[in-house]
Order: structure tokens, then C-alpha cells, then sequence
């Protein structure tokens, strides 16, 4: 899916818990959205689409954990998700989990990293 390797953003745009940083990936020929967030110390990433029905996770830009900062929320559905994993913990998700992009935090930048 991903081609080569490109800076998401700067390491310190990602605060634990708070914001997190929107982009897009090309799949298949198509510009998808994704999001990236910071989570006990690390850095994930999704593509920025509910299990349930495909919409995006924050109606605000940018805000994907609850009011806890423990789940990752669908702000239409309510669904939770683990920050760490994508797992589907509750919600209308029915056992699916949000699709990862792989991402890695090298030299102050968080890095696309293409797949195999």
C-alpha cells in the first residue's frame, strides 16, 4: 500500500493523549485519511475510518481520545477503541478494530514506513 517513507509530523506534535495528528496515504491510487497519536510513551497510527461505518473518527480535527484519554472514541457511534492496538472494546464495532499504518519515530519526526 504505502511506497516509500515520509515525515507525518515532528515528535513533539504528538502530546501523550491529547491531539493527534492527521494525514493521508495513498492506497491504491486513492487518498485515504489516517490519523497518528501518542500513547504511553509511543507512537501509533490508523487510517481514520469507524469499523462500524466508515466515517471518521473525530468530527473535530484532531480529537480522537475520550475525555478519560485512555480510549480512542468514535465521535458518531461512540465505539472505543485501545490506542495501542486499534482493538474494538465497546461499541457497534462488532469485534472489528481500526486498521493500522505503519509508523515509526526516528531523529524528532514520526516517519510513514512503506509496507513490503
Amino acid at each position: 500500500m504505502v511506497a516509500q517513507e515520509r515525515v507525518i509530523c515532528r515528535s513533539a506534535d504528538l502530546v501523550e493523549g491529547s491531539r493527534g495528528v492527521r494525514f493521508k496515504v495513498m492506497v491504491y491510487g486513492k487518498e485515504e485519511p489516517a490519523f497518528a497519536i501518542r500513547f504511553h510513551g509511543r507512537v501509533h497510527a490508523y487510517f481514520n475510518r469507524c469499523s462500524h461505518v466508515p466515517v471518521e473518527l473525530d468530527c473535530r480535527p484532531g480529537e480522537f481520545f475520550d475525555d478519560s484519554k485512555l480510549y480512542l472514541i468514535c465521535s458518531m457511534h461512540g465505539a472505543l477503541y485501545a490506542p495501542e492496538s486499534g482493538r474494538c472494546l465497546g461499541g457497534r464495532c462488532q469485534g472489528r478494530g481500526l486498521i493500522p499504518v505503519a509508523v515509526e519515530e526516528r531523529d524528532d519526526f514520526v516517519l510513514l514506513i512503506p509496507n513490503e
